[in-house]
């Protein structure tokens, strides 16, 4: 799809998840908790503009433009990849990991760098 949809999600790096994974339970402070890993919220062309900053030529097809929810929504009845996020379109949702930054001292690696390592694995 040459433009990306108004969708955005909350971002972690799983290597991240693994380090609260391991502090949760190792630490007596995580025993009998939940923890949410969880770092930034992005819209995908957010995601989008972050990979061609910092891939060149390697994210030359990665989409510039918005598609209007409109046309998402017009583009739903006849694909059902699209129909299932039609009702998340423009929503933006954030989770706390307040409590796991407190209670054991847990930390992320910038979003900006996960997805850039991501997509670079990838390729």
């Amino acid at each position: 799809m040459p433009a990306t949809p108004q969708l955005g999600f909350t971002f972690v790096d799983v290597r991240d998840v693994a380090d609260l994974h391991i502090r949760a339970l190792t630490d007596p402070a995580g025993g009998g908790q939940r923890f949410i890993a969880t770092d930034r919220f992005l819209w995908l062309a957010e995601v989008a503009t972050i990979l061609r900053e910092r891939l060149g030529d390697a994210a030359n097809k990665v989409p510039t433009r918005v598609a209007p929810n409109l046309a998402i929504r017009a583009m739903a009845p006849f694909d059902g990849s699209i129909r299932s996020v039609v009702g998340d379109l423009g929503k933006k949702s954030w989770f706390s990991s307040d409590k796991a930054r407190t209670t054991l001292g847990w930390t992320t690696r910038p979003v900006e760098q996960s997805i850039e390592d991501c997509a670079s694995s990838l390729l």
